[in-house]
């Protein structure tokens, strides 16, 4: 079975094509600068066949058929046909209260997505664009499957996801904290559990997905207790140029003093915020090359980041009353060793510690623990795979439908995956 994963964004598209028989990528590919006139469209084989051009793409259906065309393309093509292609599957962002797990695409299903777009506006728009697309250009014949990232914390308890403004506002307009990154935070803790070879359901873990947008979760027996974000990805630590947590009578004083739309304080939290606010710079690759030729705000910037995480990572451990595993993930988490040291050099009090050079040469799409023999804690680093779990995801789904008759049973356990 060849699953073929989609992400799409306001004014992008990344896919992959996976072979499930192996979980192994075959192609993958992203279209940018959709609806601009310098488009690129870039594709890749596993065999390092390539596919780069400047093209125009005025919409997702123009971009989805730069995809099908790459995919069956007689010099960089992978597959014959588009018929090769089993299922199709999407990554929707905000799945609100009304989705707690993954789901088969029904004209329902994508009404109650455009639903929840006033929860994640820059999100779920341009996801359900991108589903309608699909479908115009692949037909309604091919199954379609939608993955939620909220969905992964939905076993948070109201103690968690609860804010204490008047309850009225949630009852209205379901404000309480949802959490994202989910599909990433799914993955890496399961597959922690597997290379330490013990039952998921055993450990208290905490997964750090750190990258431009970063969140941490608090993980009991497989089921978050807690997460970061909140009722969108604005919430949590700092990151590239987002806020993160902040006094909520900032936003009323800057409005005030500056004379500032809700759309225009929205703006500077969303993309003039962060790590981008501090020193001039969203890439943390450039971050530290400041901080390299004596920058104080790049340095400044990496002393706010790994306090602000270890502030969580302590908090967590207490709602978790204890824990047996921590887990870097995404691009920060995965490549910046300086990172992890800082942030585990809050955590000596308790016995954790790291092996320098594990610390220092684990990189690079490496996966292993990163903690020294005494360390109280394990740390890991683990290459995160939310494509896999939404092709996982959709293949299960599809693989079970056939013996569904009516649209509720689009709805799939997916508890074991």
């Amino acid at each position: 079975m060849k699953i073929l994963v989609i992400n799409a964004g306001s004014s992008s598209l990344k896919y992959q094509l996976i072979d499930m028989d192996t979980e192994k990528w075959i192609a993958k590919g992203n279209c940018e600068r959709i609806g601009q006139e310098d488009g690129i469209f870039s594709h890749k084989t596993f065999d390092d066949r390539k596919l780069n051009k400047k093209v125009e793409m005025k919409n997702h259906t123009d971009a989805f058929q730069m995809v099908t065309a790459a995919l069956t393309d007689s010099q960089a093509g992978v597959i014959k046909n588009l018929k090769e292609v089993s299922a199709i599957g999407h990554r929707v962002a905000q799945g609100g209260s009304i989705f707690h797990k993954s789901v088969r695409v029904t004209e329902k299903v994508l009404k109650d997505i455009e639903s929840l777009i006033p929860l994640a506006p820059l999100h779920n728009g341009p996801e359900l664009d991108g589903i309608r697309a699909c479908q115009e250009v692949f037909g309604l014949d091919i199954p379609q499957c939608v993955v939620f990232d909220t969905s992964f914390h939905a076993t948070m308890p109201p103690k968690a996801y609860m804010y204490a403004i008047p309850y009225e506002y949630y009852e209205k307009y379901k404000i309480r904290r949802y959490g994202f990154h989910g599909t990433s935070h799914r993955y890496v803790s399961k597959h922690c559990a597997h290379l330490m070879n013990q039952p998921l359901e055993d450990l208290k873990m905490i997964t750090c997905h750190i990258g431009n947008g970063s969140s941490i979760a608090a993980i009991r027996s497989g089921k978050v207790i807690d997460t970061t974000m909140g009722l969108t990805p604005l919430d949590g630590f700092m990151m590239g140029t987002r806020s993160g947590s902040l006094d909520p009578s900032i936003v009323t004083f800057l409005m005030e003093k500056e004379n500032l739309s809700p759309s225009e304080m929205n703006d500077i939290l969303n993309k003039k915020s962060g790590m981008y606010g501090i020193c001039g710079h969203s890439d943390d690759r450039d971050v530290t090359l400041a901080e390299a030729d004596g920058d104080p705000r790049a340095s400044l910037t990496h002393e706010m980041l790994t306090y602000q995480i270890a502030k969580y990572i302590g908090s967590y451990i207490t709602a978790l009353g204890g824990l047996d595993c921590l887990v870097f993930t995404a691009g920060l988490g995965e490549n910046q060793a300086y990172l992890r040291r800082d942030v585990c050099a809050y955590l000596k009090y308790m016995g954790i510690k790291l092996d320098s050079r594990l610390n220092e040469t684990t990189k690079g799409g490496k996966e292993g623990k990163i903690s020294s023999e005494d360390s109280s804690v394990p740390v890991w680093i683990i290459s995160t795979n939310e494509e896999l779990i939404i092709a996982r995801d959709t293949k299960q789904i599809v693989e079970q439908f056939q013996y569904a008759s009516t649209e509720d049973k689009t709805v799939v356990d997916l508890e074991d995956i």
